[in-house]
């Protein structure tokens, strides 16, 4: 089937599951990971801004299979945490997110910024992230993303709901090198922040790419929403006259992605 997962791939690859929105399964180190669960159907989502999901997950919940651990970024928004991932993750023995998430959310175990937990052979470390411009934490709450790095597995860095370049920089500067990057784009916008986007668009994204070496850019987190203002050809343009096209792997909804680190 499409979506079964190899967890024991060959150890510079990793294989990721697009389910759609900001929802990624993929094997890392002999476990199933998830990121941000959102498996509901197309709706609204009222609240202080209203949000507008406009097409559904490519694999149903029901249809997902074994989850070891969820990665979720922040709990405070329907396009990263909507109903039923809400079910969802109660399911999962181990969800790792913010500190305040864990306030919140019964069985959630929450990350300061740079702490790391060991889960089996993989060490998960929370990174920093920040959900719009300078200043916006009051208004779209703290965010998370993560890293994750086990023995002769790539290093795999997974944003959550970043718009910040310098915050990419520093993850990178910290590790020193990132060998897959799954990134929030989609220039996720409001109108909350005027101009000033919630996730990375075309421009940042490319930035983002440079601060991360040579590692390879999976997009995720530009369809389905109706916030979100650029979509994956625009990306992919920027990509292309910057000249990291080859950079870029773009996955294809409800099918297995293998992604290969370049090798050093």
């Amino acid at each position: 089937m499409t979506n079964t997962i190899d967890t024991a791939a060959a150890t510079s690859t990793l294989e990721l599951l697009h389910i759609g929105g900001p929802t990624v399964r993929f094997g890392y180190g002999d476990l199933v990971w998830l990121t941000d669960p959102t498996f509901d159907e197309p709706g609204e989502y009222p609240g202080g801004v209203t949000l507008y999901k406009l097409s559904g997950p490519a694999v149903p919940a029901a249809e997902i299979g074994r989850v070891d651990v969820v990665l979720l970024s922040h709990d405070q928004h329907a396009d990263n945490l909507d109903r039923s991932g809400r079910e969802f993750v109660a399911g999962v023995e181990t969800v790792l997110s913010t500190p305040d998430a864990a306030g919140r959310m019964e069985g959630v175990r929450g990350l300061a910024e740079w702490e790391s937990v060991q889960i089996g052979a993989v060490t998960v470390t929370a990174v920093p992230a920040l959900h719009g411009p300078e200043g916006c934490e009051p208004f779209t709450g703290v965010v998370t993303g993560f890293v994750l790095q086990a023995d002769k597995l790539p290093t795999v860095y997974v944003s959550g709901d970043n718009a910040s370049v310098d915050h990419v920089r520093r993850i990178a500067e910290r590790f020193g090198r990132i060998d897959i990057a799954v990134l929030n784009v989609g220039a996720a916008n409001t109108d909350r922040f005027g101009d000033h986007d919630l996730t990375l668009n075309g421009r940042t994204a490319v930035h983002a790419s440079e601060a991360l070496g040579d590692a390879v850019i999976v997009p995720v987190h530009a369809e389905g929403w109706a916030h979100f203002s650029e979509h994956l050809d625009y990306l992919t343009h920027r990509f292309t006259v910057a000249g990291r096209a080859d950079r870029l792997r773009i996955p294809t909804p409800g099918e297995i992605l293998a992604v290969a680190a370049i090798a050093s």
